[in-house]
């Protein structure tokens, strides 16, 4: 028997071109609701029910009655909202391969990141906020107040695809960089801590970027504490997700001065509502959730499943793999 291919998600034209040729002569049954967003679930779908493979956002109902899935390959980063205990306990006793598109976001999220660090390093935005409104001249005073990376040090939160992208781009930049890592391995390529050790560390740290991702464990984790901790001046970057931090918290810090910046691609909640005070606050930069964005976003994620299913098929380890 032939394995049956369950696609749950929709993708632009030339994706799904691309999609359609990988597949070519192979048994493929398309979503009744398929979804773009790799946000949010997909329906409870029974097209999915006897699939083999399921590539896209698959509700966890449609678990239940697919006893034939051996793979589910999401198109997000993330999994959290399959992280639960029942789920992932379900899937490995029934001996189902979970695999995410982590490696596809890594590149874009990395250099987002990089970018807000550059731009409150070398003072953009307050020259842009200067060329919108009064129009002065003040070079000496932007010359002063900026800094390069090879003085600063780093913590990177998370070593996952994106914290380990970042942590090279940042290395090769001058950057003294540390990572925090709830198990370190000790083959990692630059210094990494555990959690407990960075906290009584943060004093000597100059930016922070969060690349954690949402569980019960790090829900909330980036809180008043943590920014107690942190220098003054220093600068703090979210790519992560915005329920890792406190924000009310992180607002404080942003006004007592503990933070010079602070650089937001994700908040809680999202989209942030047009009033919420993080808009307007000077030296906080939001950007939409667009970090792990690109021109070819859609035909990369096509891309990373096709490999993958080559390897499913030959026998070989899944990449990004999470069960």
């Amino acid at each position: 028997m032939s394995l049956r291919i369950f696609i749950g998600a929709t993708f632009p034209d030339d994706a799904s071109s691309l999609l359609r040729e990988g597949l070519a002569g192979r048994d493929v049954v398309v979503g009744s609701a398929p979804t773009r967003s790799n946000l949010v679930s997909g329906i409870d779908d029974q097209a999915m029910d006897d699939a083999d493979i399921c590539f896209g956002q698959p509700a966890i109902e449609s678990f239940e009655r697919a006893r034939r899935l051996k793979w589910v390959h999401l198109t997000s980063a993330g999994y959290t909202r399959y992280a639960s205990h029942e789920v992932t306990s379900a899937l490995r006793t029934r001996g189902i391969a979970l695999t995410t598109s982590s490696t596809v976001y890594a590149e874009p999220c990395a250099t987002h990141a990089l970018a807000l660090i550059l731009s409150m390093c070398r003072r953009l935005p307050q020259c842009d906020a200067n060329q919108q409104g009064e129009r002065a001249w003040p070079s000496d005073a932007v010359r002063r107040a900026s800094r390069v990376l090879s003085e600063q040090r780093v913590a990177v939160l998370g070593f996952g695809a994106i914290g380990r992208r970042l942590a090279e781009l940042l290395w090769a930049l001058g950057a003294r960089v540390v990572v925090v890592r709830e198990h370190p391995r000790g083959d990692e390529p630059v210094e990494t801590v555990t959690w407990p050790v960075l906290m009584p560390r943060l004093g000597e740290i100059d930016i922070v970027v969060n690349t954690l991702p949402e569980a019960s464990s790090t829900r909330g984790i980036v809180d008043a504490r943590f920014f107690a901790s942190l220098r003054s001046g220093a600068l703090f970057v979210n790519v992560g997700r915005g329920t890792t931090v406190d924000q009310d918290a992180l607002l404080r810090a942003l006004q007592d001065g503990t933070l010079e910046g602070a650089a937001l691609d994700v908040t809680d909640p999202e989209p942030l509502p047009p009033e919420h005070p993080l808009w307007r606050t000077p030296g906080c930069i939001v950007t939409p959730h667009s970090a792990g964005g690109r021109a070819t976003e859609f035909k990369a994620l096509v891309r990373h499943f096709l490999e993958n299913l080559a390897r499913f098929e030959r026998g070989d380890a899944l990449g990004d793999r999470v069960i």
